[in-house]
């Protein structure tokens, strides 16, 4: 089994199993497409096809994990050269939506397909050209892109004639520009647009769409950097690492249950004075209050309420830089 192939088996099982982790950021487009350009020349020229990219006059970001983002374009753009005609092409390009979405497209010259086939592209183990014994292996790589985009706020699709070509195309979250400054860890905090020092959160969700939720509100915050993470052990081992100013956090997480993780955040110098805030879709009164007793900072209730998740969030934020103001002995 390929290298690619492996990495597609384990991404599509730590989906499934909601073990999946991303750091979403604001991403430069252009400078993720030309990093991509270099990584797939090879396969183009190997198989005389022309790849080529229409770059964007004006700077571009979208909200994505960066290394899900190049993971999905390598992905379409290998298929569009591995099922394209000898001697074909392939065209790269972008365009910014109304709706707050930038769009990614890829246009093959390969024989394009029918209704059929298109109902079966994002199933898993359906591969393009398997009755014809033209191509080998595990063809879940649509599936895992799928996906994967879908996890990020985004979206993936087709559009293809026989004899003519596919069109395949990625709609991301458009995302404000920042100065990403990273050291050789990645999580440097960034820079906005006017200089203000972003601010990094971590949420710690199992739920698929609470997650997306909370990805899309905080896409609207240039000044806020949100690092996500599906179990309680991936949220503690990235909050060891990354040091955010603040935790959103389920209060029914698989593996381990919220009071040993807020035991394991007390006890560790480097984190025990960050602010945690609970999310939970228990509104009871007795249920904040004993949240609040087991040292949550604040409560969320689900379905979310904007406004009051924004205030309580901000609020966090402004404790955590409080005791940054007051130095290393401050406490909580």
């Amino acid at each position: 089994m390929a290298v690619q192939e492996f990495d597609e088996i384990l991404s599509l099982a730590q989906i499934e199993s909601g073990r999946m982790s991303m750091v979403l950021d604001s991403l430069s487009l252009d400078e993720l497409l030309r990093d991509c350009q270099a990584m797939i020349e090879p396969q183009a020229r190997k198989s005389g096809i022309r790849v080529q990219f229409v770059h964007p006059k004006a700077p571009v970001f979208v909200m994505g994990d960066r290394t899900r983002v190049k993971q999905v374009i390598v992905n379409l753009l290998s298929n569009a050269i591995k099922y394209n005609r000898a001697g074909g092409s392939v065209d790269v390009t972008l365009s910014v939506g109304k709706a707050e979405h930038v769009r990614v497209s890829f246009r093959d010259t390969g024989l394009g397909l029918g209704p059929d086939k298109l109902a079966q592209l994002f199933q898993p183990f359906n591969r393009l050209g398997q009755e014809n014994g033209l191509e080998e292996g595990t063809g879940i790589g649509l599936v895992v892109s799928k996906q994967l985009v879908e996890f990020m706020g985004g979206a993936i699709g087709v559009q293809s004639t026989v004899g003519v070509g596919s069109v395949f195309w990625i709609d991301f979250a458009a995302a404000p520009a920042v100065e990403l400054k990273r050291d050789k860890s990645g999580f440097t905090p960034a820079v906005t647009e006017n200089g203000a020092q972003q601010r990094t959160v971590l949420c710690i969700e199992d739920n698929p769409a609470n997650l997306l939720l909370v990805s899309l509100l905080l896409a609207r915050r240039p000044d806020i950097r949100l690092l996500t993470a599906t179990d309680a052990t991936q949220g503690l081992a990235l909050a060891n690492v990354a040091l955010p100013h603040a935790i959103l956090m389920d209060i029914n997480l698989p593996g381990m249950s919220v009071i040993s993780a807020l035991g394991i955040l007390a006890g560790n110098p480097l984190t025990a004075h960050m602010p945690v805030v609970a999310m939970s879709a228990n509104a009871m009164p007795r249920d904040i209050a004993k949240a609040l007793k087991a040292g949550f900072f604040d409560y969320v209730t689900k379905p979310i309420k904007v406004e009051h998740f924004m205030t309580v969030l901000d609020a966090a934020l402004n404790y955590a830089q409080t005791l940054a103001a007051r130095g290393p002995s401050a406490n909580r």
